[in-house]
């Protein structure tokens, strides 16, 4: 097994987790949160999709799918453009409503298309290269993708974890 190959079984299980997720939830248990510091499952999962889409297309020099797809105009968030949604305020979490699950997993699975699309067409030696040189060391493609699946992981995560109290609340 190859390197790529472990990075696409982890990329797929995000996925996986996503949809698991997001099902058969509507707008408002997509958008509820426990306190109002805390985030909501939309939130979660925009924003780590967000960070993939992002962070993807910076390491692999393509566009972002939230533009290029005009997924930005389907979500309409009063935000700005390019934001992934770092640092965010519990009033900017708050912004982040959906409609429906289906916009969630959309943006998400065109996202993931992308990635694996990069991902499949690595070789081992573009694991090296250097994609970030605000660090110290310097941050490579590899430390860059499991970096990404890692932050990935955990909002799913804790999406999931709420989704568990929405539903022990609601029974």
């Amino acid at each position: 097994m190859y390197a790529k190959d472990i990075l696409i079984d982890g990329y797929n299980r995000i996925r996986e987790e996503v949809h698991a997720t997001v099902e058969g939830l509507g707008p408002d248990e997509l958008s509820a949160r426990p306190a109002p510091d805390t985030n909501s499952i939309a939130w979660l999962v925009w924003h780590l999709t967000r960070v993939q889409d992002d962070h993807m297309a910076d390491a692999f020099g393509h566009e972002q799918v939230w533009l290029s797809q005009d997924w930005e105009k389907r979500f309409g968030l009063d935000l700005p453009r390019r934001d992934t949604g770092y640092g965010h305020s519990p009033a900017k979490v708050a912004r982040v409503r959906v409609d429906s699950g289906e916009l969630l997993t959309g943006y998400y699975d065109a996202v993931h298309d992308q990635s694996l699309d990069a991902l499949r067409g690595l070789a081992a030696k573009d694991l090296e290269r250097v994609v970030d040189e605000r660090w110290d060391p310097p941050v490579t493609l590899g430390v860059r993708l499991v970096s990404v699946l890692s932050d990935d992981l955990q909002h799913i995560g804790q999406a999931a974890y709420l989704r568990g109290l929405l539903q022990s609340a609601a029974a």
